[in-house]
């Protein structure tokens, strides 16, 4: 197997979060008297940090998209973490991978927090070395930010063997600022012309297609 180590972003590559993300956007924005009702105008919040979207999308200052962003974890936390589905083969891929002796990990934008309850709530907990995500006081938005912690506490020194996995260009570029390969997946949020503008080693068409590429290669 030419990878060793391998960092998983979550929500477009592990599990379908677009209702339970979008519909917290949507929430958080009629707090501020912008009404959203078609959802899949929200879907460029999927990937990268709230408080980046909030500021990019709607141009909210610093103060209004923290509270954007709080408005966003209200509902969240105990609603839309739940309107969420894993893709088909996905919870069999993790399986397989921990099975042939692979160290997995987390690599997500997510609040650590969230990703730990996702995990857990779909039984994918074992298979995983090491969890990391975001935090709350805002430390480790960036996706290079949680790369680079993932190498650091995992002492990855085999840049090489270590791939980084998801759906969005926020994955593909993290992995090109940490020096990792890249691996997409077209299933996400993200597509094929997205991704396939980064340097990448492989596009994967479903969760099968990736456990066959990652065991074989």
């Amino acid at each position: 197997m030419k990878y060793r180590t391998l960092l998983f972003d979550l929500d477009g590559t592990l599990t379908d979060s677009f209702e339970g993300i979008t519909k917290s956007v949507q929430y958080a924005l009629s707090h501020f008297g912008i009404e959203v009702d078609d959802l899949t105008e929200l879907k460029c919040f999927i990937g990268p940090s709230l408080y980046d979207s909030f500021t990019e999308f709607y141009h909210m200052d610093h103060e209004t998209a923290l509270l954007a962003v709080e408005k966003y974890r209200e509902r969240f936390r105990e609603t839309g973490i739940y309107e969420n589905k894993l893709y088909d083969g996905a919870a069999e891929m993790l399986e397989s991978l921990h099975r042939a002796g692979f160290t997995i990990c987390t690599a997500s934008a997510k609040p650590e927090v969230f990703v730990r309850r996702v995990l857990d709530y779909f039984k994918l907990t074992p298979y995983f070395d090491f969890i990391a995500g975001s935090l709350f006081d805002g430390t480790r938005k960036e996706k290079i930010d949680v790369i680079r912690y993932v190498l650091e506490q995992q002492q990855i020194t085999d840049l090489s063997s270590t791939l980084m996995i998801g759906d969005r260009k926020h994955d593909a570029e993290g992995a090109q600022l940490a020096g990792l390969p890249f691996c997409g997946v077209l299933y996400g949020f993200g597509g094929e012309e997205e991704l396939a503008a980064y340097p990448h080693v492989y596009l994967a068409e479903s969760a099968a297609d990736l456990e066959e590429f990652l065991i074989h290669g």
